[in-house]
């Protein structure tokens, strides 16, 4: 059903999609093959990585360089900055005033909803960042790619024809719209909106003092099984409530399911604000992904383990084993997801083609 409401997604009319030579996935005459002649056998389907290896280019060896030393610099440069604020962090907690602070706001402050995390949150969890990695893997995929590996039409509208990357991208944006309906019906329904939804004024000077007592490094109890801190309410209230929603808003604006015939809207919110929002919320995820797996692993593993994927509050390696197999199906969906392999899904619901 998922992938079937992507089947009709339209072509954007603002950008162009699949840019490129059309013949990319020729033979040496340049004359086109069908995507069906590329996946029909593992050699083909190696052609066709190859092919989109090609496509995609490769760097100087100068621009390489380049680009290493920046990432090494950015790396140093964010480890000094950490280091300072480290340092400024271990000083204001020995401050009387702010001793006191940190007294009066632990980091956190009583909820109404009842401890323990129900088993359906652990399954949402693992849909969820499979569906997430996946998401920013085709993401970038589609941001970077300049000659696509296959165009995929749809049967309804043959004047429809977009990347074969884009329509995988879309697919998966159903599928992860349609996870996180059934997590709000559940959180809702089931009173666990409580654990994420700030209820007190009291959650931003406990978060600050969270804030402090992380930057310390002499870092707040943890207990989610019973509460969240301040700082990981709200940013579970920012991840569920306002980066999702908006990465889902500017996505339906750059796709072609947004209403053409809406000048007034189109006006109102323009495709450039779009594209201007939806990478830097694509960057958001990935930091909150790193933060949050850094924290889960470092503040009782396998008690925050067991909590996410085995619904008990024990520091049992259940958790753990779970948690594993989960890396190894996202794996799997990595290695899966590449145009050889989506092509095939892809023509279940439309035609591909190379061009």
């Amino acid at each position: 059903m998922q992938v079937r409401l992507a089947a009709h997604v339209a072509e954007p009319a603002e950008e162009t999609v699949g840019a490129g030579d059309p013949t990319a996935l020729g033979g040496a005459s340049g004359e086109p093959r069908a995507i069906s002649e590329l996946d029909a056998s593992g050699s083909s389907a190696d052609a066709l990585a190859a092919s989109v290896a090609d496509d995609r280019g490769v760097a100087p060896t100068r621009s390489r360089r380049r680009r290493i030393a920046q990432v090494v610099g950015l790396a140093a440069g964010l480890g000094v900055l950490a280091a300072l604020l480290v340092l400024v962090a271990r000083t204001l907690v020995r401050v009387s005033v702010v001793a006191d602070f940190m007294t009066r706001y632990p980091g956190e402050y009583e909820i109404a909803a009842a401890p323990g995390i129900p088993a359906w949150v652990g399954w949402q969890h693992f849909l969820n960042v499979f569906l997430i990695v996946l998401i920013i893997r085709s993401g970038l995929h589609v941001r970077s790619e300049q000659r696509p590996p296959a165009y995929w039409t749809s049967r309804r509208r043959p004047s429809v024809k977009i990347s074969l990357t884009l329509w995988w991208h879309l697919s998966l944006d159903v599928m992860w719209l349609l996870n996180g309906a059934v997590f709000m019906v559940l959180i809702f329904t089931t009173g666990h909106w409580q654990r994420i939804v700030p209820t007190s004024w009291e959650v931003f000077p406990n978060a600050v003092s969270a804030v402090l007592q992380y930057a310390s490094l002499d870092w707040p109890t943890e207990h989610g099984w019973a509460n969240y801190n301040s700082v990981q309410q709200l940013a579970y209230f920012t991840t569920v409530f306002i980066a999702a929603p908006v990465a889902a808003v500017t996505g339906f604006r750059m796709s072609g399911w947004w209403p053409k015939r809406a000048e007034k809207l189109s006006r109102a919110f323009p495709i450039e604000w779009a594209r201007r929002v939806h990478f830097p919320v694509m960057l958001y995820f990935v930091v909150f992904i790193v933060v949050h797996v850094v924290l889960v692993l470092t503040t009782g593993m396998l008690r925050n383990l067991n909590h996410m994927f085995a619904a008990q509050d024990a520091a049992t390696w259940t958790g753990f084993w779970v948690f594993l197999a989960s890396l190894v199906v996202i794996a799997a969906g990595w290695y899966i997801a590449r145009p050889a392999l989506v092509a095939p899904v892809a023509r279940l619901f439309g035609s591909v083609s190379s061009r």
